[in-house]
């Protein structure tokens, strides 16, 4: 599907941003000198911090998302440059991740914030997957613990908040999140109605269709929730079929930081972005004191063109639409894994957790595909993919 629609629109809403997001709770801003700094940093001797709802944390604008982390001094070194919130989850690494962080900030966790996720079916898995937490971090509490890949507010249980608030009244976390990867209108209900939730952790980037996902955050904003934004780059910067000169464009460091500073346009969040190694955690901290321009504009607007057969955009009009029953939107979100991060072990993992039924469908079974997604992804040549790399 041809896109020049969806292109003004992008156009629109990404030069509009600033616009809507005056209006939006505007964090009080605090700034920081760093210990020593070294090289390209020289010239950005502060990080910038911003309050995480009613949760009073003061967080770094830029956070460290530890996923794909595999360098423990990457995430040291970006304590030592003033970075204070760090995210991590059970199933990253089957606990590996969460093993690795908390060995790179035992000497630094009073003056840090870390968060971690479990995806539990039932209160006793989520205390249990609480409990093996901390002692894979090794610390006594967590500052955020998020209920993980929540995809409608009904998959939010009572019973999953009871869990939450008897972890904090026993000091083992500070404050109860909630986390989804498609930013479904349910889900900030759900939280926003609960009075519950401390903050949210959702996918938001460049390639989201703004009058959804901002009056999200907004309304969370709103009640004082704190928003974390997750997948800031759209699936990474290295996806396949791509031509390539244009892969090796695609992997120069101004698409990237172009998406990050976009995303730090909106007051009413922090980021978490992946790092992998000193280069890319330099990068990424210079956002802070970096201004959107309209270069960086452009450059996402031609990115944008490039990933559309490829990205899943998150807007859930395919949701209940395959007669095949997949979850489309999971599937091509698992397979950015594997093509976006370079993740394959990670990719396997989720794509095994999806319901058996759906992991033994094949597209190439079909003559047609009825899924038709409204930004121009391949649906059917994406998802086939993914059945024949992970299957």
């Amino acid at each position: 599907m041809k896109s020049d629609s969806s292109r003004r629109a992008f156009l629109a809403s990404g030069m509009a941003l600033p616009v809507a997001a005056a209006a939006m709770p505007v964090a009080r801003s605090f700034t920081s000198p760093l210990p020593e700094p070294t090289g390209s940093l020289a010239a950005a001797p502060e990080v910038k911090f911003r309050v995480l709802g009613k949760t009073g944390l003061k967080v770094s604008a830029v956070g460290f998302g530890c996923m794909i982390t595999s360098d423990p001094t990457v995430i040291a070194r970006a304590a030592d440059m003033g970075i204070n919130l760090f995210d991590t989850a059970r199933v990253y690494g089957g606990g590996n991740n969460e093993r690795l962080g908390g060995a790179a900030l035992e000497d630094r966790r009073k003056q840090v914030i870390i968060s971690t996720k479990v995806m539990p079916k039932t209160r006793a898995e989520a205390e249990a997957g609480l409990e093996t937490s901390l002692r894979t971090i090794g610390t006594d509490y967590v500052d955020v613990w998020y209920m993980h890949n929540m995809t409608s507010g009904e998959q939010i249980l009572d019973e999953f908040f009871e869990a939450q608030q008897a972890a904090k009244k026993a000091g083992k976390i500070r404050f109860a999140g909630v986390s989804t990867h498609s930013g479904h209108a349910s889900v900030f209900d759900r939280c926003i109605k609960s009075g519950k939730v401390d903050v949210i952790l959702t996918t938001y980037n460049f390639a989201m269709d703004g009058k959804i996902i901002e009056p999200l955050i907004k309304q969370a904003a709103d009640a004082g929730i704190g928003v974390v934004a997750m997948k800031i780059m759209a699936g990474s910067l290295a996806l396949p079929d791509i031509a390539a000169s244009a892969r090796e464009r695609i992997k120069q460091p101004g698409v990237a930081l172009a998406a990050l500073k976009w995303a730090l346009q909106n007051p009413a969040i922090v980021t978490i972005p992946s790092m992998t190694d000193q280069e890319q955690l330099e990068q990424n901290f210079s956002a802070m004191s970096s201004p959107f321009k309209p270069v960086d504009q452009k450059l996402l607007t031609a990115h944008l063109e490039r990933i559309r057969p490829l990205y899943c955009r998150m807007c859930g009009k395919c949701e209940g639409t395959c007669p095949q029953g997949l979850p489309v939107a999971d599937m091509l979100r698992i397979l950015t894994y594997a093509d976006g991060y370079g993740q394959f072990p990670l990719a396997r993992e989720r794509f095994l957790e999806l319901p058996e039924s759906a992991r033994a469908v094949r597209c190439g079974d079909c003559k047609t595909c009825s899924v038709e997604c409204p930004n121009g992804v391949h649906v059917q040549a994406r998802l086939s993919r993914a059945q024949e790399l992970l299957a």
